[in-house]
């Protein structure tokens, strides 16, 4: 009896121990997610590569191969090529550059656009760009409006009498409309009554005001090429080109028996080698069980024969 405890409990233990071993082998994280450092689509949407570039510490492993939808199009991905990048990558580049400008001459404008610009691509290239002077353009960027204060004066002489009834209320000056403000008059002739002398003729000298509205320029857009060359050295890196090519997604077709269409609920995916894993340990406990229920019955045979002799 004391054989058959001590067969159990190693078998029992020998479950415990291969039990954990099992499911971390199952669980095992998976690689680490790479991303992509730059993604290219063709103009009909049926390509889309997207460029890794790994250092030696990447695992490539972790290049996403899923198939996924995006713009309507299933993508799946159909190739992985792997090249090395140059040591020494160069190219001729050009960026055109958008200021504002109070003048539009060439000295004021040739003040705010350096002759030369340090500059940085998207990919990662860099160099000094020098300015275009044939490039150079002045555009008009807006218009605001200005009102200010006019006068004209209008004289009116030989009147017979100080009265504002001779003189024009509104006056038309330079293609505006004045109002008349002030007026003031002088005498013109003077005649004689009872030994007074009175004055029987005058001169109005009327003045009109209005307003005026004039446009004016309220700055200049300036526009300019630099160009040059940029490079880069590669930091020992190797670019992986995932390519997905993609196929129109079809739209559900209509059910014409008028019966509501219901989509069938998915297969269940099923884990066979976790599964296997219990099967196992039932098969080792069950093995371990026999082995102990085989030593117990020859124990006892032989105990059987020691008696019989």
């Amino acid at each position: 009896m004391k054989k058959l405890t001590a067969v159990c409990a190693l078998a029992l233990a020998l479950t415990m121990a291969l039990a954990p071993a099992a499911y971390a082998a199952e669980w095992a994280d998976p690689a680490q997610v790479c991303y992509p450092s730059s993604v290219t689509q063709s103009e009909d949407g049926t390509e889309i590569r997207k460029f890794y570039d790994l250092s030696p510490e990447d695992d490539p492993t972790g290049i996403p191969r899923s198939d996924f939808e995006q713009d309507g199009y299933h993508y799946t991905l159909v190739d992985l090529l792997k090249q090395e990048l140059p040591e020494h990558e160069s190219r001729q580049h050009t960026e055109t550059v958008t200021l504002e400008s109070k003048n539009k001459d060439m000295a004021s404008v040739l003040a705010l656009l350096p002759q030369e610009k340090a500059f940085v691509t998207d990919d990662g290239l860099a160099g000094t760009l020098t300015l275009r002077l044939d490039t150079v353009q002045v555009e008009i960027a807006g218009y605001g409006n200005s009102t200010r204060q006019v006068s004209a004066t209008r004289t009116y002489p030989n009147l017979a009498g100080q009265d504002t009834q001779y003189i024009p209320k509104t006056i038309q000056d330079g293609g505006r409309t004045l109002t008349l403000q002030d007026v003031s008059w002088q005498t013109d002739n003077t005649g004689s009554l009872d030994g007074y002398a009175l004055g029987d003729r005058y001169t109005a000298v009327a003045t009109y005001t209005g307003s005026a509205t004039s446009s004016y320029v309220k700055g200049y857009t300036v526009t300019a090429d630099y160009t040059g060359t940029v490079s880069r050295i590669a930091l020992n890196k190797t670019r992986y080109v995932a390519i997905f090519e993609g196929t129109p997604l079809q739209p559900a077709e209509p059910v014409d028996d008028g019966l509501e269409a219901t989509d069938p609920a998915p297969a269940a995916s099923f884990n066979w080698p976790l599964l296997l894993v219990p099967l196992g340990l039932i098969a080792a406990a069950g093995g371990g069980i026999g082995i102990a229920l085989f030593l117990k019955r020859r124990s006892e045979l032989a105990e059987g024969g020691d008696e019989d002799a």
